[in-house]
């Protein structure tokens, strides 16, 4: 599994955890509002999984969790293995995936090997392959958000929202099909270098916009707040 990049200890990626944070390279969907392009592009030195282990053995008294992100991890073969090596350890773990590959997702949560999972939500199903720019199988999609929604454990939907991409009648409708789920985050766009499109392609809205839109969703789930950050 080719990780490229870590965070050592995170106090916001997992709710009411510390966390190590570490990214793979690549992925399947080309959103051009992603903040990680060198990660989507397979840029960076590779962490030995050696040197992974080595550090998260001497930081057991510190963190509570691991977390796996990218790019996205369900593309490797190997990530059941290299999860259920951190697990052995005794680490909570995190998944952050884009949802294409229900199948290990839900090998991961039938044999316990995961705790929380993170499932990002890019468009209404019908704008999902002008957003990721790619052709994307949305029964794949469906069968992630049904398989998180009836698992045992905790769990999380997301969107990152630019005006040039998303409407609030977008945004809605998302949240009509995702009703009833434990949570469902509004991220709002943040620019920068990192940017796979480049800086100046995409634009945040306005938080009281997106404050708006929470406060349409009010009783759809247990927690539906804006990260504006």
């Amino acid at each position: 599994m080719k990780i490229i990049a870590m965070e050592k200890s995170s106090f916001i990626d997992y709710p009411g955890k510390i966390c190590t944070m570490y990214f793979v390279a690549l992925c399947n969907f080309k959103c051009g509002y992603c903040h990680n392009a060198s990660i989507v592009k397979g840029e960076g030195e590779v962490i030995p999984e050696e040197e992974v282990f080595s550090f998260l053995e001497k930081r057991k008294k510190f963190i509570d969790a691991v977390c796996i992100s990218g790019g996205e991890p369900t593309l490797y073969k190997e990530l059941y293995d290299f999860i259920k090596k951190v697990k052995d350890k005794g680490f909570f773990i995190k998944l952050d995936t884009n949802g294409t590959n229900p199948q290990i997702l839900k090998k991961l949560i039938d044999e316990k090997l995961i705790d929380y999972v993170a499932m990002d939500i890019k468009a209404p199903f019908h704008k999902y392959e002008s957003v990721t720019q790619t052709k994307v199988d949305i029964e794949s999609i469906k069968s992630s958000i049904d398989i998180i929604r009836s698992a045992p454990i905790d769990y999380e939907f997301r969107t990152t929202i630019c005006r040039e991409l998303l409407t609030k009648e977008d945004v809605l409708e998302m949240a009509t099909y995702l009703k009833g789920s434990k949570r469902f985050y509004l991220q709002n766009f943040q620019d920068g270098d990192t940017v796979l499109a480049g800086r100046n392609q995409f634009h945040p809205y306005d938080v009281e916009v997106l404050k708006e839109i929470q406060r349409n969703l009010e009783g759809y789930f247990e927690l539906c707040e804006v990260r504006n950050k």
